[in-house]
């Protein structure tokens, strides 16, 4: 007797808008020559306790979640991935400001500057 087996495609943790992975891509492409990719971290820090941190990578993590861009690799750091399930991440850019914004649904509270969240 045969079993058929299904695998469920699991969605990602982290939303990622067109204009964010087109940031991804342009970053990239100015990136080190050993550069593996883009990752989103949350680091202790600031007043509200976690930050968002977006640096190169130059080794995966097999503990990291990853995810395929068109523009290259976005990684989720693995000890992060419980804060930032569900959100959004978005690139925006006007005359004066420029940067990765994020809308978590898991985030309680933010401080007043909005550099630092807490769970």
């Amino acid at each position: 007797m045969m079993t058929e087996t299904k695998t469920r495609i699991r969605p990602a943790a982290v939303i990622l808008t067109p204009s964010a992975e087109q940031r991804i891509a342009y970053l990239m492409g100015q990136a080190p020559d050993d550069a593996i990719g883009v990752k989103l971290s949350t680091p202790r820090r600031g007043c509200s306790g976690l930050a968002y941190s977006v640096d190169y990578v130059t080794e995966a993590d097999p503990m990291d979640e990853r995810i395929e861009t068109p523009g290259g690799t976005f990684f989720i750091d693995g000890a992060s991935v419980l804060y930032l399930i569900g959100s959004t991440m978005d690139w925006k850019e006007d005359d004066f400001t420029a940067g990765f914004t994020f809308e978590n649904p898991n985030a309680k509270g933010t401080c007043g500057c909005g550099e630092s969240f807490m769970v």
